[in-house]
Formats: structure tokens, C-alpha cells, sequence
């Protein structure tokens, strides 16, 4: 079940928010993303990935977008999106979009894609049944497999208007497109990431979750014949580095019940990777037993402390888990 290379790989969230009401220009500086950039990339991590709303509870910004500026920075990191909500948007200029950032990274994309639901709004802006959501997402990577290949592609399914012969080139930077990988935990999505998906993307599940849902996309994948061999796994996990866990578990409440709107400490005790560097590190541990291969720490706290918070980890918690990245430490 387990990809072909166990090493870990660590990548770095971020969709450049902040906690508080965005109140007169506090938006990043043109070169704030940079930084960000040049900051992970320095500090020996192995990807950047950006989320995706139209509507949500803090501010954020289109991740496309913040990926093409981050391609520029890095010829290094993998760039990827986790999770693109593509039942939002007709899947051809999708398609269009991601083929060309595939050329713009160099072939250094991973296309995550789910979708979302906890802001039911954002379906309703967009036109979108919020009932129809999961079959969307099926449909949609489909249709953006047929683009991404090169040859013209004609539709007559339920969710677009047909049409017939259209031709989109240039294909893709990878032959077949940027590898899709699906998030979600419900049974419907394990489904879909086994059926459809180069690799499934987690987040809020504990380690034990984590394996007991890798079962169900093995299942799913058997039934229409797939090979897991080269499967990606990978986890967002919610992540704070403190002086103590209740300090690191203060710190990762405030700011996730900001973002979904809700108390989320219970959640936080269940799910995050919380307290001193030792602590983090045997969280991720466990993941990596439970078969995660790409760990993307979302860092908790205030967003001045963001990077802090990178350097941190990079200087403290990475250097406990080489044995399961291969990276020698200075």
C-alpha cells in the first residue's frame, strides 16, 4: 500500500491569512510571498501548498495565483494545492490554468483537489448545487484528465453544456498532467481517491484514521483494477511548537476556531501535532507509521509568528525525524 520511496517529505501550508478582520490594506506586500518562499525553501523543506475558498471566515487569496509568484522564487519546492475546490468552476479553463502553471513550475505541481462544503455559501455564490459536490469533483477530474492529454475532447455529461472537438494545447508539462490527488475522509471520497486519484490528501484525522482510510482506497482501487505503487500519501496537519503543550494547545485554539468558526479545542487535543519539538516530532512519527510520505504542517498562532514558527520547526523538529527524511542536519 505504501509508495515505492518511505521517505518523508515536509512541505509548509499557507494561504496568507490572518486571524483578524482584514480592516484597510493589510493585505501582503508584493514581496512578503517571496520571502516566504526563499524562507522555506532555505530551510530545507521539500514543497509549499496553498488552500482554496471563494468564501471563508478569514481572509485568503486565490492559490493559483500565489503558486505562479512562488514558481519564480523556488526551482526547488514542489508547489501544490491543498485542496483546489474545482465543483466551484467549470473544469476547461481549470484545465487551461493548471496545465499552464504545470509549465510555469516546471513540472514541480501536484494538483490537490476536494470538495470543501463547511461554508455553503461559496457553493451557492458560485451557482453550484452544494448536494451535487461530490459527483462534480469526479466528473471534473475526468474531463481535466481528457484535456490534459492533448487530443480534442468532446462532452454530453449531466453537470456542462456538451461540446464537441475541443482541442487545448499546449498539453500539460507532465506527460498526462500534474498528478491529482483527492482530500476528503468520507467514505465517498476514499472511494474516489482509489477509482480516480494519483493520491489521497487528509487532514483532521488521527494516525489510526489515517490507515484504517488507506484500507478503504486500496479496496476501491481493486475493484476497477488500479496498482497502489506508486500512490502518494499525504496529511495536512495542524501544527504549533511551544514552550509546553498546553501553551502550543492555547495558541492552535484561538486560531482554528477563528477559521471554521467554532470552539475547536477538543479538536485540536485529537488532531494536531502540539508542544516541544520532541512532541511534534513523535506526532509525525505516528503518521509516518500509519503510512503518510508528505506531512504539510499548517502552523498555528498569530500570523506574526508564522515565520518563527517555520524557522522553528526547521531548526528543532527536523533535525529528530532525518532518520525518516534522509536529510543530514548542520
Amino acid at each position: 500500500m505504501l509508495p515505492l520511496d518511505d521517505r518523508l517529505r515536509i512541505g509548509i501550508q499557507t494561504i496568507h491569512r490572518r486571524t483578524e478582520p482584514a480592516r484597510g490594506p493589510w493585505l501582503p506586500a508584493i514581496d512578503e510571498l517571496v520571502t516566504l518562499v526563499q524562507l522555506v525553501d532555505r530551510s530545507g523543506y521539500d514543497s509549499l501548498w496553498v488552500g482554496d475558498h471563494i468564501s471563508f471566515a478569514v481572509p485568503i487569496l486565490d492559490p493559483l495565483l500565489q503558486l505562479a509568484q512562488a514558481a519564480v522564487v523556488s526551482r526547488r519546492l514542489t508547489l501544490g494545492t491543498s485542496v483546489y475546490l474545482l465543483p466551484l468552476r467549470h473544469p476547461a479553463p481549470v484545465a487551461k490554468q493548471v496545465a499552464t502553471l504545470d509549465h510555469l513550475t516546471e513540472g514541480r505541481l501536484v494538483f490537490g483537489v476536494g470538495v470543501g462544503g463547511e461554508f455553503p455559501r461559496e457553493y451557492e455564490v458560485c451557482g453550484v448545487p452544494h448536494n451535487e459536490r461530490g459527483a462534480r469533483l469526479t466528473e471534473g477530474i475526468m474531463l481535466l484528465r481528457r484535456f490534459w492529454s492533448g487530443e480534442p475532447v468532446s462532452y454530453g455529461g449531466k453537470f456542462y453544456p456538451p461540446f464537441t472537438d475541443v482541442p487545448m494545447q499546449p498539453p500539460p508539462r507532465q506527460t498526462g498532467g500534474p498528478p491529482i490527488w483527492c482530500g476528503g475522509r468520507s467514505d465517498g471520497a476514499l472511494r474516489r481517491s482509489g477509482r480516480l486519484a494519483d493520491g489521497w490528501l487528509s487532514y483532521v484525522v488521527t494516525p489510526d484514521m489515517y490507515r484504517a482510510g488507506l484500507e478503504k482506497i486500496e479496496a476501491a482501487a481493486h475493484d476497477v483494477g488500479r496498482s497502489m505503487a506508486q500512490f502518494a500519501t499525504g496529511h495536512l496537519l495542524f501544527t504549533r511548537i511551544d514552550d509546553s503543550y498546553d501553551k502550543a494547545l492555547d495558541a492552535a485554539t484561538e486560531t482554528l476556531s477563528v477559521r471554521y468558526a467554532m470552539d475547536f479545542r477538543r479538536p485540536a487535543q485529537r488532531y494536531c501535532a502540539l508542544g516541544r519539538p520532541e512532541e511534534v516530532a513523535e506526532r509525525i512519527r505516528e503518521f509516518h507509521s500509519a503510512g503518510v510520505r508528505h506531512v504539510m504542517l499548517d502552523l498555528l498562532g498569530p500570523y506574526e509568528q508564522r515565520d518563527e514558527q517555520i524557522a522553528r520547526f526547521a531548526a528543532e523538529a527536523m533535525p529528530l525525524l532525518r532518520d525518516l527524511t534522509g536529510k543530514a542536519t548542520s
